[in-house]
């Protein structure tokens, strides 16, 4: 196991909004996070990247992760900026870019762009591009860090069906081409059940169950958690469709 989460919890007072998370994530993995609106996900994301104040703690290999190897992306994000698209992605590197920007980072930071179909883009300024757009910038710009630890909460809020299945492709292979891990937040189960290796559901502040997607999301649980009645059937990949009734 290479991500191990022990007794994480978070308190805001005297209540507690995070109980005690225990958990073991291998390389390569993803984990969506899944759970009904104000359930504690973006909470459990924000005390993973060590945003929130939190006991317990959070370990990669035996060891406490360093700011520079978590890529975190919010939920709620606005670029009010003049930067490029471009100028963007290597603020993103600030920490290696020192008085001069090498020219391999240039090209690192155009491949990127490439690879997400934003080339097109890149000497527009940032607060001129849709909500999209840049949440597929703020995308790129972490991925361009390879993060050890990605930590996206709900990283396709804000986008067509298209882009939904392009920004969870390029999650998978980060997590496949670099060995580490990703924790993404997610509203549609039949994508988490898709892409993700494992869910985690997460109800009222507590992590209560942790699987593979099949055996997260049966019927039973969804129309618990979700409080809906669902048909769970069967991809050609073996993976469970939610069909909500």
């Amino acid at each position: 196991m290479t991500l191990v989460l022990s007794d994480l919890s978070v308190w805001r007072g005297r209540r507690q909004v995070l109980a005690p998370v225990n958990l073991c994530l291998p390389r390569g993995c993803v984990a969506g996070v899944v759970g009904p609106n104000g359930a504690g996900k973006s909470t459990l994301l924000s005390a993973v990247a060590g945003l929130l104040p939190a006991g317990g703690s959070v370990r990669w290999q035996e060891r406490a992760l360093s700011p520079q190897e978590v890529g975190f992306l919010p939920q709620a994000f606005a670029v009010r900026s003049r930067l490029t698209v471009l100028e963007c992605l290597l603020l993103g590197l600030r920490e290696g870019l020192g008085w001069r920007i090498r020219p391999e980072q240039v090209s690192a930071a155009e491949r990127m762009l490439a690879r997400l179909g934003l080339a097109p883009l890149a000497n527009r300024p940032m607060e001129a591009l849709s909500g999209g757009q840049q949440q597929l910038v703020l995308l790129a710009q972490r991925l361009l860090r390879r993060p050890v630890l990605l930590i996206l909460d709900e990283p396709t809020s804000a986008l067509d069906l298209h882009h939904q299945l392009q920004v969870l492709r390029h999650v998978r292979d980060h997590a496949e081409e670099t060995g580490g891990v990703v924790l993404v937040a997610i509203h549609d189960l039949t994508m988490a059940a898709r892409f993700c290796d494992r869910l985690l559901l997460v109800e009222d502040g507590h992590l209560s169950a942790a699987g593979p997607p099949a055996q997260v999301l049966n019927e039973a649980q969804v129309a618990r958690v979700w409080r809906i009645g669902a048909e769970i059937l069967t991809s050609r990949e073996g993976r469970p469709v939610i069909v909500p009734h």
